[in-house]
């Protein structure tokens, strides 16, 4: 029992930072002057998503399991999706502010 125990705390330890380095790798790539790289990680959930999708198997409920699939699926990328938002709004207000500066000297 100590032996799962402890590989149980590893696991969750190592899931946590998985999911923090994440949420910073974002927020990084979305603070970047492209825009481009900030969509590389919604994308890839988004496409991760999809396969989850794929491998719902038919059945007499197969559009509820499906869509079920899809909306908890996809919560990932709304999230970096929301982040990716979030620091672009911070940018583009802070490009207004450099412009109204360059424009009141």
């Amino acid at each position: 029992m100590d032996f799962a125990t402890g590989l149980l705390a590893v696991t969750l330890l190592l899931s946590a930072a998985f999911l923090v380095g994440a949420i910073l790798l974002q927020i990084f790539l979305s603070r970047r002057e492209s825009r481009w790289p900030g969509l590389a990680l919604p994308a890839i959930t988004l496409l991760y998503s999809l396969v989850m999708a794929c491998n719902v198997m038919a059945g007499a409920d197969a559009w509820r399991a499906l869509l079920a699939t899809l909306a908890l699926g996809n919560i990932p990328t709304l999230v970096l999706l929301a982040i990716y938002a979030a620091c672009r709004e911070k940018r583009r207000k802070n490009s207004e502010m450099d412009k109204m500066d360059i424009h009141d000297l």
